[in-house]
């Protein structure tokens, strides 16, 4: 219940049961992990979101292929677009985070310390505030980004035209009378499922 993360209102959550075992080792590696991932999520999430908003570099991406930045398409379609040269810079960039610094159990590192104090703070009460405040945008990042994928794959669109996505089970009822607008059809308990 004292843990970084735990915060209101939920208090400590573990729906899945994982620290019954009551193993501090694997509680912090599960910790470490949830850091990491919530990093990688609010960085993915901010991907995918500043293309839209400010536009790309200008340039090229890869000037041997003429692949200019704005040839790129934003979300999920990117991914077949980037040359391999791309994808192995990538690839090689993340394996030199993962290496570069010792993360073992019990260094500062596996704590999510990397001595930025910039992110971070010098005083402890501080730093413990702005730590569990970054777990809970990673966790809300976590679901961001995978929710943006979802969109993403159903419409074709990384901002979701919802038009697009034409096997949605709800067009059946969507000229229906009492169907308007914000909500269009709208049947939380699926009792037209059948």
């Amino acid at each position: 219940e004292n843990e970084l993360g735990v915060q209101a209102p939920v208090g400590f959550w573990d729906p899945a049961g994982l620290s019954a075992d009551g193993s501090v080792e694997n509680f912090k590696r599960r910790r470490q992990t949830e850091i990491k991932h919530g990093r990688i999520a609010m960085l993915a999430t901010m991907g995918y979101i500043t293309p839209e908003i400010t536009g790309k570099f200008p340039g090229y991406l890869s000037p041997s292929a003429k692949l200019a930045f704005s040839d790129i398409p934003n979300g999920l379609a990117a991914i077949s677009k980037v040359p391999s040269g791309g994808w192995a810079q990538i690839l090689g960039y993340m394996a030199y985070c993962e290496i570069s610094q010792d993360q073992s159990a019990g260094t500062p590192a596996a704590g999510g310390d990397f001595g930025w104090k910039v992110l971070t703070a010098a005083d402890p009460e501080e730093k413990t505030k702005k730590l569990a405040a970054e777990i809970a945008n990673g966790r809300l990042a976590m679901m961001a980004i995978i929710g943006m994928f979802f969109q993403d794959g159903l419409t074709g669109s990384a901002w979701g035209d919802w038009a697009n996505y034409t096997d949605s089970p709800l067009r059946a009822f969507e000229n229906e009378l009492g169907v308007q607008a914000p909500v269009g059809f709208w049947d939380p308990a699926g009792l037209s499922a059948d």
